[in-house]
């Protein structure tokens, strides 16, 4: 096997605009080379694990907000992971403070106490609104637990079973979090007799929506949706209403702000709790508010966490309130690495970061300034259909003709590829794979999102030449 690093294997098509300088020096790279990796990936792993670009890229380092492939070029990465990075790339006191519980002790179970976790769900609490009484937490693995195991503690609360989510949400990989998932090729193809009462209400999003009228308006009918679900598909109460404040694998998508206060109280008529799923909007990232759901002006029952949260780090949790966190003792239920010490030393590390670091102040004047740019581009670039989001959580919908707003698909992929030839990683989703998703690290510059906008004036333009 071919141990040297291989000749680059992407044509470079540098910007206009030089990429923001780094002091970061990336080691060099030695082991198996690209192609040998991409062999072993094809014959030892899944297929279902798929990559993003027509060839695939081979990412060995990362410092903040910058990657670095096998060759040792640098990349602005705007899509972190899927926001698993909040503070950055091996943000230097995230990394200390894992490494520290690393050499201490690497793992034990909540049987036992440790302080780590004590003071990580204390410091979590004083995150969520005052009074609110968001002040317990569970911690676990993934997201998708996460949201399963709110749905669990909701159907104990209430007595009651169904379930209603938005069309074009994601809540994870597990059965249950794939039955709240709403598109077909998002979630398990089973009857709707196994997905476990699970409905899905109309998206509040009002570039797609076949309500007509003010964003507003079709926010109102979006929510009455949800009575109408809870009067003609459910026995006539639920355990839960989940919702993500703005929708990610979904493409970046959300309604007005009056949506989640009519949705949740639809919601609260039928019995039901209110679920906010921040697994990606959560931690500053929208700017204005640590959490997604302040932007409407809601207090959930439960706040669903991952992701950012460990910056990398394999690690989630729920946060409601005592009387209904209380349900869960009726069942023996525990977590293996729930709670492990370098779990919990790295999100109390994150939680740090974000205040010493301003990050949720940065995402806020940087993402408006990034937005404000991508709205430059739209009058430009007729691919561009919208223009959407909040902080550092953007969405840009390519679309063929802005009248009938035929999604741009293909056009998406070659936009990403342009980009990523130029040094910036984009994401990309909605139903149609036609939105470009913007969520980079909020520790980029006010110098990074410039750039970003001129890589992706030249790939928008690259992308309609071909």
């Amino acid at each position: 096997m071919s141990t040297s690093a291989p000749p680059r294997h992407t044509a470079a098509a540098p910007s206009r605009t030089a990429m923001p300088a780094c002091d970061h020096v990336p080691r060099p790279y030695t082991g198996p080379s690209r192609a040998d990796v991409l062999a072993m990936r094809k014959q030892f792993t899944n297929p279902a694990v798929f990559t993003i670009y027509s060839e695939p890229l081979m990412i060995v380092e990362g410092y903040m907000q910058y990657l670095y492939d096998e060759t040792g070029r640098r990349y602005l990465d705007l899509f972190a992971g899927i926001v698993t990075v909040s503070c950055g790339h091996s943000h230097p006191k995230i990394v200390a403070a894992m490494d520290e519980q690393l050499h201490t002790l690497q793992h034990t179970t909540t049987i036992y106490l440790h302080p780590t976790m004590a003071l990580f769900a204390k410091k979590l609490a004083s995150k969520m609104p005052k009074g609110s009484g968001l002040d317990v937490t569970y911690f676990v693995n993934s997201g998708s637990e996460a949201n399963d195991l709110a749905i669990t503690m909701a159907r104990l609360y209430t007595g009651n079973f169904d379930v209603i989510g938005v069309r074009n949400g994601y809540h994870g990989g597990s059965p249950t979090a794939m039955g709240l998932t709403s598109h077909k090729t998002w979630k398990l193809n089973l009857p709707s007799s196994q997905i476990g009462g699970v409905h899905h209400a109309m998206n509040p999003d009002p570039y797609r929506s076949p309500f007509s009228g003010t964003r507003e308006e079709v926010s109102s009918r979006a929510a009455e949706d949800i009575r109408d679900l809870v009067r003609y598909s459910t026995p006539g109460k639920i355990a839960a209403f989940i919702a993500e404040p703005i929708q990610g694998v979904g493409g970046a998508t959300h309604g007005a702000p009056n949506y989640l206060p009519e949705a949740y109280a639809a919601a609260r008529e039928a019995g039901g709790l209110c679920i906010a799923d921040e697994v990606q909007t959560g931690f500053g990232r929208t700017g204005e508010h640590y959490w997604g759901f302040e932007n409407s002006g809601v207090t959930p029952d439960f706040v669903t966490m991952a992701k950012g949260i460990g910056n990398g780090a394999p690690l989630a949790a729920v946060t409601t309130r005592m009387e209904i966190a209380k349900t869960l003792t009726q069942r023996l239920h525990f977590n293996t690495y729930g709670g492990n010490p370098i779990s919990m030393a790295a999100g109390l590390a994150v939680l740090n970061a974000i205040d010493e670091d301003g990050l949720q102040q940065n995402s806020k004047v940087v993402g408006k300034r990034l937005k404000d740019g991508l709205g430059k581009l739209m009058r430009s670039h007729p691919l561009v259909g919208d223009v959407r989001g909040m902080g550092l959580m953007l969405g840009v919908e390519l679309v063929r003709d802005r009248a009938t707003k035929a999604p741009a698909s293909s056009e998406t992929a070659a936009v990403l590829d342009a980009a990523r030839e130029r040094g910036v990683l984009l994401g990309k989703g909605g139903l149609d794979g036609n939105v470009l998703r913007i969520k980079p690290p909020m520790c980029i510059t006010a110098a990074d999102a410039d750039f970003a906008v001129d890589v992706l004036d030249e790939s928008l333009t690259a992308a309609a030449r071909s």
